[in-house]
C-alpha cells in the first residue's frame, strides 16, 4: 500500500508538472519574485498532494524566529521534501545548487525561472565567487538564500562534513544565518521513490548574527546547534 501511494503520488505529480511548468514560461517578463511567488504555487501544491496521496505532513516549531530580515538559511539535508516544503515554510527565497538540476525537463526549466544560484561544485573558488556576487544581487533584490552546507543528502542519525562556503558568504555580506533541522529523511528516503505517512518535524533555530565572526566559527556555531537538535528529532 505505501509503495501504491508513493506511485500514485508520483503520477499526480507529474500530471501537474508538465502543464504547470508551460505556464510557468509565461513569467519571464515579470520581475524575479513575482516570478518566484507564482513558481512556488507549485512546491505548495506538491505539499497538499503529498498529503492527500501519502498522509505525510509536518510541523514547525521555532517559526518565530524567520523574522523579516532577508538571511541565509543553512539547512541539513536528508530528502528532497525541504526543497518543497521550504518554499512554504520561509519567504521568497533562491537556492545554491548544481547546474545539472537545470537539464532536467520541465523540473528544471521551472527551476531557472526562480533565479537559483547555479554552480560548477567542481570550480572550487570561482564557485564561492559565484554564490557570493549573484548572492549579494538576489538579497537587494529581498531573496533569502538557502544552501545544504554538508552538500549532500545525509541518511538520518548520519553527518556529513560542514563546507565553509554558507557561512563565508554570510561573513562576507554580513547576513545572518538561520540553521535548520529536521526529519523528512525518515518519511522521504535518499533515492527512494517511498513516501511513509506519518509527521515531519522541522526545527528552526535563532538567527546566529556574524558580526565579528569569522566564517570557521559561523559554520561551528551552525554545525553544533544543527547536530544537537536534529538528535532529538530523531527521538
Amino acid at each position: 500500500m505505501l509503495y501504491l501511494r508513493s506511485i500514485i503520488f508520483l503520477i499526480g505529480m507529474w500530471i501537474f508538472t508538465i502543464p504547470f511548468t508551460l505556464a510557468s514560461l509565461l513569467t519571464f517578463p515579470f520581475p524575479a519574485i513575482t516570478r518566484y511567488k507564482f513558481i512556488s504555487i507549485w512546491a505548495k501544491t506538491m505539499l497538499y498532494w503529498l498529503r492527500i496521496s501519502c498522509n505525510l505532513n509536518f510541523v514547525v516549531k521555532g517559526e518565530q524566529n524567520i523574522g523579516s530580515t532577508a538571511s541565509i538559511v543553512l539547512s541539513k539535508h536528508q530528502s528532497a521534501w525541504e526543497t518543497l516544503a521550504f518554499q512554504k515554510i520561509f519567504p521568497p527565497q533562491v537556492w545554491v545548487l548544481k547546474k545539472e538540476l537545470l537539464w532536467v525537463p520541465f523540473f528544471g526549466w521551472g527551476l531557472a525561472m526562480t533565479s537559483p544560484i547555479a554552480i560548477n561544485r567542481k570550480a572550487g573558488r570561482k564557485s564561492l565567487e559565484q554564490i557570493l556576487t549573484q548572492g549579494l544581487d538576489r538579497l537587494k533584490k529581498g531573496f533569502w538564500i538557502v544552501m545544504f552546507p554538508e552538500g549532500t543528502r545525509t541518511l538520518p542519525g548520519q553527518k556529513g562534513k560542514y563546507h565553509i562556503g554558507g557561512a563565508w558568504v554570510a561573513s562576507k555580506t554580513n547576513t545572518q544565518v538561520i540553521p535548520v533541522a529536521h526529519n523528512a529523511g525518515l518519511f522521504w528516503p535518499k533515492n527512494s521513490i517511498l513516501k511513509k505517512p506519518g509527521t515531519i518535524q522541522v526545527s528552526i533555530g535563532e538567527a546566529i548574527d556574524v558580526n565579528n565572526k569569522e566564517p570557521d566559527e559561523i559554520i561551528r556555531l551552525t554545525e553544533n546547534w544543527i547536530e544537537k537538535e536534529v538528535l532529538h528529532l530523531h527521538d
